[in-house]
């Protein structure tokens, strides 16, 4: 096979709802302050009870009914998270126990909010060197569990979800190559740290980085890929906040394309984030079936990952 392509895409979030006035009266803040600053209204908050490998499987499972496979024609599960309480049984191999996917090779990705990204590259190389047929690739967060809800300029910001690509072998490549890197001497800027585990970041230098940093990695993705800005149909940006995603696509000058914000109804879901608003543009049918898209992520670890696909 000559490359991979994206099958299907499918998405999770849970039932609660949590909306800017409930924040209004945890903390001191306002509807209008929260949406004027990060353009967030509402965001989805798991339960006790809804672990993260929870969320991904519901995700996957919705993925691979859109694909029509079983979990035996999987043999590979990526799962992206920055959120996983232990350390072993690892998220994927735990996803794969609740699917029902026999001997899958398992493996967790933490890349923080460019985690998906992460992901999908290493599943289409995993295809290309012929170590995989068919991949799932899932990206869950849950942020809820290491937010400081004492802290408005942080819990205004996040939720939970899931979102999952079935990946597969193809003669036809519709997963471009991956433009990925790093800034590791500022890896303080964003942090899930101590004990408890919590969320902080330099929210100032995150948004100078992502809006001056990242529009000409965002275009040199497209150039790999032989693809002009203008050619895209869509542009799905890790959903940080719509002050960061409106300039950073604006200036990548995609003008023909659908900007994903499902950030103002999901808040910022870290590596779930790409996949989820993904998979909304394609349940809405915002983009056709082989449509050029742009998956761009960035956040934690100053990390960034992009490339552009053929939508399912």
């Amino acid at each position: 096979m000559k490359g991979s392509r994206i099958a299907a895409v499918g998405h999770y979030q849970p039932a609660r709802v949590l909306t800017n006035e409930d924040l209004a009266g945890m903390v001191d803040t306002s509807d209008e302050w929260i949406t004027s600053r990060v353009g967030i209204r509402t965001r989805h908050i798991a339960g006790p009870d809804e672990p993260v490998d929870e969320l991904a499987a519901h995700a996957a499972a919705k993925a691979l009914a859109a694909a029509g496979r079983a979990p035996g024609d999987i043999d590979l599960v990526l799962v992206a998270t920055s959120t996983a309480v232990d350390r072993s049984p690892n998220m994927a191999a735990r996803v794969a126990a609740r699917l029902g996917i026999p001997r899958p090779a398992a493996m967790d990705i933490n890349v923080v909010c460019a985690g998906f990204t992460h992901a999908l590259a290493t599943a289409d190389h995993t295809v290309r060197a012929g170590a995989a047929t068919r991949a799932l690739v899932i990206g869950a967060d849950k942020m809820s569990d290491v937010a400081d809800w004492t802290d408005r300029t942080t819990c205004v910001l996040v939720g939970d979800g899931a979102g999952a690509a079935v990946v597969e072998a193809a003669e036809e490549p519709g997963v471009g190559p991956v433009l990925w890197g790093s800034v590791p001497e500022m890896g303080h800027a964003v942090r899930i740290e101590g004990e408890p585990a919590r969320f902080a970041q330099e929210g100032q230098s995150v948004y100078r980085w992502a809006t001056t940093q990242l529009p000409p990695l965002a275009r040199q993705a497209c150039e790999r890929a032989g693809f002009a800005p203008e050619d895209l149909a869509a542009v799905v940006l890790h959903q940080a906040n719509l002050r960061i995603i409106e300039p950073l696509a604006a200036k990548l000058g995609a003008v023909n394309a659908v900007v994903a914000r499902d950030v103002s109804e999901s808040g910022n879901t870290s590596a779930a984030s790409i996949p989820l608003a993904f998979s909304k543009l394609v349940e809405q049918g915002a983009i056709s079936s082989g449509d050029p898209v742009l998956l761009f992520g960035f956040g934690g670890n100053l990390s960034y990952a992009g490339q552009v696909v053929r939508c399912p």
